[in-house]
């Protein structure tokens, strides 16, 4: 929940100078954390009929002052100030009700008199009565909830100031006065009538304030669809509205202004453009998105497709952004914009940072593949602000410079925190610390934060965290962008006798058209020669990227024959293979220098011959596929993902085309198989990392001939076999974008191994017949240790959801399938050497006990922790199911939460594990103070700190 201003906050806010209403309420925050004696409660002299007519009459002069209320402040002043005026319309309106309401006694009399019927003295309970009635939170208007779901939070503060009004009744002597009958009446009466009447004056307030302030009107188009739209050009309109276009800025936020302004760039910044098509700017190509809004819970999955379905669809999504930048939500906890790869998250930053670019807000976009990982938010803006304005500034000054402007902090890219070996799954909780601590420095500060869908099931929500799920376009939007599409090319396409992509060629393709970067993708393919029109099916995107790539290399290269034109793509999968084994998706000239040669050129070139010398860099990075920042990276990150598959394929195919070259000849049955090309592209990271590396890499896999995926089988099973013994002489050595142990190099290459064995084969593989022999499940329990030690976190998550794999009984014999359909997928339960150290079949029946030991059933509380504590000792449980269980146990009710806190710190103490194990702990229910504690006072005072 965000922090929401209490009538008395209102008060302040505004500037409240009716010292009636100042002193009591003064008062009553004052009893409510002294108590009353101390507070002085005998000086008060105020009654409930005072406070009814100062509450109402203020009420209406804050309706009546809202224009002047408004004007001549900076945005986050005004922003508070509206969130005032409506906490006090909002009580207002129940005071008026309230001195309205058909009761069996008038306010008059509740005040008459100080004679008590028991218990607290009237005064003092008259304190309380106004701590319940003013000091409570007050609901607030925003852009992600209707006009309706508002009122229906109005109506429950109405309900609970009626439930105080009739406890402070029942202690007055009136109440004694009154018949039984309307006694036992007086609780409904109150709730039914001043609740009722309250809401129709609170309707006919809000509607006043919203005719004076745009910004309530804004938050009520959120629910209306508006007409279609390009490059959010109703933000700005509807920012325009609510104060006129800055100008005379300060030069370096006029530079950082003007830097922002993208509108008129190419809707793709790539390196070198196509020259026989023309890429729409961006102000005309990017589509106002579709969104779906949610407020993310300890329970939410916004990682799951299925979820983000139930929640609620934006109708316009331009009116919630301005809503939602206006709001004071805003400055308490970042947004989060979550979409799939090509979905236009990027976009929606740099277009929005366009639109707020003139307006009362100052826009900084942090691109946070490009600063430095580990540092501190502060430190990653101002490297970001360094490299637009090519000089250092701090934020401070920045912001001071800035001359009231709100910041806007758009930090695009959150998934790259997460994925490889920073990990930082609590990024979001240091922005909202970062956002705390600008607000009481008086900065206060707007975040919005994008990332990939997918990786939310790793990260942590602080309190108060808003989703937006970006969605596919519908069909009216393809053909929206394609009429655009049609304008920029038509003629350009006339000259070589070809059409634009008509929609109903591209919807033919499904989903693969309603993703914005897939649909230009799309475009420019049929740019070539129109071949989507010539009805061949719908194409796969893995086909599409390699369609489009080898495409381009022929169109650039004048005709290259086939050869030369995979030569291009090996050369492309080199850089790509460089940034995924260093876990960066930015790449400098250094590096690909250093790497390209190594494995494009065997290492061999001649660094005597200067003349001939290979600008390996720019020979990689001058094509379209690629853009500058601090560094080289794709124009997407998927390009380097199927860059990746494609690269592993092409290793594997170039084996088996050698194998088979050999054939029968004598030194081919004594030679080992020279896999040195496939050892040097799958032995630095594990392809699992990048969940769309190993799509891309089914995709390109199902077009290869079976004959060809059985001989390659066989190959790779060979090679798994003997993947963990010792070859002394290898080609490609050179290549080593990142420096790793011998045996994190032959985990990734054994793991990869087992992923293409599966990949490839047509039927599900069982782990005894890639590993034949009695103890051919002691070598899978080997296999698994060795992955899980060696791969990091990434690495292994990465394995296990892409690996499929249930137990079977052959013959009476026990084994692991791997592949197919299963009822559980990813390798759960079958990798048992890491999660308990037994045989598979005993990790179901674990599970069970533990959920029972979880759940009570039949034990008491210290033996229940008996057992989870000898199964932690002898079987090294470290499962989901025992997490779950400390959890349960730690929540029940009488829990002697002593006996756990040793197998927490057990738990919490290898540092390997200690962030996964700690959220998973965090998520099942065990509050981060109480883990914070255990596992602090385990440590010898000179080590404390936080989770690794």
């Amino acid at each position: 929940m965000i922090d929401t201003p209490n009538y008395a906050d209102a008060l302040r806010i505004l500037g409240c100078k009716d010292g009636r209403l100042v002193k009591v309420i003064g008062f009553a925050s004052a009893a409510s954390r002294t108590g009353w004696a101390l507070a002085g409660g005998g000086r008060l002299t105020a009654n409930l009929r005072d406070m009814r007519d100062g509450i109402v009459g203020y009420g209406e002069d804050v309706v009546r002052r809202m224009p002047e209320l408004k004007s001549g402040v900076d945005r986050f002043t005004r922003t508070r100030r509206l969130a005032a005026a409506h906490a006090a319309i909002v009580v207002a309106a129940y005071f008026e009700a309230l001195g309205e309401a058909k009761l069996p006694f008038t306010l008059e009399q509740l005040d008459r008199g100080d004679r008590i019927s028991h218990g607290v003295p009237t005064a003092e309970r008259f304190a309380r009565l106004m701590a319940g009635l003013l000091l409570e939170r007050l609901p607030t208007p925003e852009p992600h909830v209707s006009y309706a779901e508002t009122r229906q939070a109005v109506e429950r503060a109405y309900l609970r100031m009626s439930e105080a009004m009739a406890g402070y009744v029942g202690g007055l002597a009136v109440w004694d006065e009154l018949p039984v009958d309307d006694q036992l009446l007086l609780p409904r009466m109150l709730a039914e009538g001043p609740p009722a009447h309250a809401l129709r004056i609170y309707d006919e307030d809000y509607r006043s304030l919203a005719l004076d302030s745009h910004e309530f009107g804004v938050r009520s188009l959120v629910t209306e669809k508006p007409p279609p739209a390009t490059a959010l050009s109703r933000v700005a309109w509807l920012l325009a509205e609510l104060a006129p276009p800055r100008v005379g800025d300060r030069p370096v936020i006029h530079r950082a202004r003007m830097a922002a302004n993208a509108l008129d760039r190419p809707l793709l910044q790539a390196g070198k453009h196509p020259e026989d098509v023309s890429l729409p700017l961006l102000g005309e190509g990017y589509l106002t998105p579709r969104c779906r809004v949610a407020e993310l819970t300890r329970g939410a999955t916004p990682a799951l497709r299925e979820w983000w379905e139930e929640q609620r669809l934006l109708p316009d999504a331009e009116a919630f952004l301005v809503g939602y930048l206006t709001s004071l939500r805003a400055t308490q906890a970042p947004l989060l914009v979550l979409g799939e790869p090509g979905s236009g998250k990027s976009k929606l930053t740099e277009v929005l940072g366009a639109r707020l670019a003139r307006s009362e807000f100052l826009p900084i976009r942090v691109e946070l593949r490009a600063v430095r990982a580990r540092a501190e938010v502060t430190e990653q803006i101002e490297q970001a602000v360094a490299g637009i304005l090519e000089e250092p500034v701090t934020y401070p000054d920045l912001v001071q410079a800035g001359d009231g402007a709100m910041p806007v902090i758009l930090l695009d890219g959150f998934d790259e925190l997460v994925q490889g070996d920073v990990n930082r799954y609590d990024y979001l909780q240091h922005v909202r610390e970062f956002q705390a601590a600008q607000a009481e420095l008086g900065r206060p500060v707007a975040v919005i934060v994008t990332s990939r869908t997918v990786v939310t099931d790793r990260i942590r929500f602080p309190d108060g965290l808003l989703a937006l799920q970006l969605e596919p376009f519908d069909d009216d939007q393809v053909r929206q962008w394609l009429d655009i599409w049609d304008q920029a090319n038509r003629a350009l396409l006339a000259r070589r006798d070809l059409k634009p992509l008509p929609a109903e060629s591209a919807l033919a393709h499904g989903e693969m058209a309603r993703h914005p970067l897939l649909l230009l993708l799309l475009a420019l393919y049929d740019a070539g020669g129109n071949a989507l029109q010539h009805d061949h099916g719908p194409l796969r995107r893995a086909r599409l990227y390699e369609v489009l790539l080898r495409d381009y290399t022929e169109r650039e290269t004048g005709g290259a024959r086939r050869v030369a034109i995979d030569q291009e793509l090996v050369l492309l999968g080199a850089v790509a293979l460089s940034m995924l084994a260093s876990g960066r998706q930015v790449i400098t000239d250094e590096a690909l220098d250093r790497d390209l040669p190594a494995l494009c050129h065997g290492g061999e070139e001649d660094p005597g011959d200067e003349e001939e010398r290979t600008d390996w860099a720019r020979k990689a990075t001058e094509r379209f596929f690629f853009v500058r920042r601090n560094g080289h990276a794709f124009l997407h990150s998927t390009f380097g993902e199927f860059l990746v598959a494609w690269l592993t394929l092409y290793a594997l195919r170039d084996l088996d085309r050698r194998r088979h070259l050999v054939g029968d000849e004598p030194l081919a049955l004594v030679q080992a198989v020279d896999d040195d090309l496939l050892y040097a592209v799958t032995s630095h990271s594990c392809l699992a990392e990048r969940g769309p590396t190993v799509g891309f890499l089914l995709e390109l896999i199902a077009e290869v001939p079976s004959p060809v995926r059985a001989r390659c089988a066989d190959l790779l099973t060979g090679l798994l076999r003997r993947s963990l013994h010792e070859r002394p002489r290898r080609h490609f050595t050179g290549f080593r974008p990142v420096r790793h142990t011998v045996p994190r190099r032959l985990a990734a290459y054994s793991a990869n191994l087992t992923l293409l064995i599966v990949a490839v084969s047509e039927q599900p593989v069982s782990v005894s017949s890639m590993l034949p022999g009695p103890d051919h499940l002691e070598r899978w329990s080997s296999l698994t240790h060795l992955w899980k030690g060696q791969l990091g976190h990434e690495g292994w998550t990465g394995l296990v959801t892409a690996l499929s794999a249930h137990r079977v009984m052959d013959g009476g014999k026990e084994d692991v399938v791997l592949g197919g359909a299963t009822e559980s997928a990813g390798l759960g339960d079958v990798v048992v050497a890491v999660a308990t150290g037994h045989t598979p079949r005993h990790r179901r029946l674990l599970d069970l006990l533990l959920r029972s030991l979880g759940e009570g059933r039949a034990l008491p509380f210290r033996e229940r922790a008996g057992i989870l504590a000898e199964l932690l000792r002898t079987v090294a449980v470290r499962s989901p199911a025992m997490h779950q269980a400390l959890g349960a146990m730690w929540n029940e009710e009488g829990a002697d939460r002593s006996e756990l806190r040793p197998l927490l710190h057990a738990l919490l103490a290898d540092p390997a594990d200690r962030m996964a194990t700690w959220e998973q702990l965090v998520k099942a229910g065990i509050p981060e103070p109480a883990l914070w504690e255990i596992h602090q006072s385990a440590l010898m005072p000179g080590d404390r700190q936080g989770p690794d």
